[in-house]
């Protein structure tokens, strides 16, 4: 998992900034959250990524992992992506990404 951490990647935005989660409406994406293209993660799908850095839409990305948030009651974690390499402290991550995590139990890894 630290492998991963200050590696380039790319990916596609499957879910931007102010979409609604397909099966929870109530869920609005305050980032824009995509996956890693041809990295499979551990629930058979491409890999997620929260993506951090800009307050608009995006289609596609290609940023820094800065983190990893490891989820202990899930088969997947989920990357933290900066768009320009700018770092957020651990506080601002977990902030950003609350909305959704907060239905799991995990750490977040640097």
């Amino acid at each position: 998992m630290q492998s991963i951490i200050g590696k380039t990647v790319r990916g596609k935005i499957d879910r931007p900034i102010g979409s609604f989660h397909p099966r929870f409406p109530d869920m609005i994406y305050p980032v824009n959250y995509g996956y890693i293209e041809g990295v499979i993660a551990g629930d058979g799908e491409e890999q997620d990524a929260y993506v951090l850095g800009t307050d608009k839409p995006l289609d596609e990305f290609q940023g820094k992992v800065i983190a990893v948030y490891h989820r202990f009651n899930d088969v997947e974690d989920k990357w933290i992506v900066s768009l320009d390499g700018s770092d957020y402290s651990d506080d601002e991550i977990l902030q950003l990404i609350h909305f959704q995590e907060q239905y799991y139990e995990g750490e977040l890894v640097r």
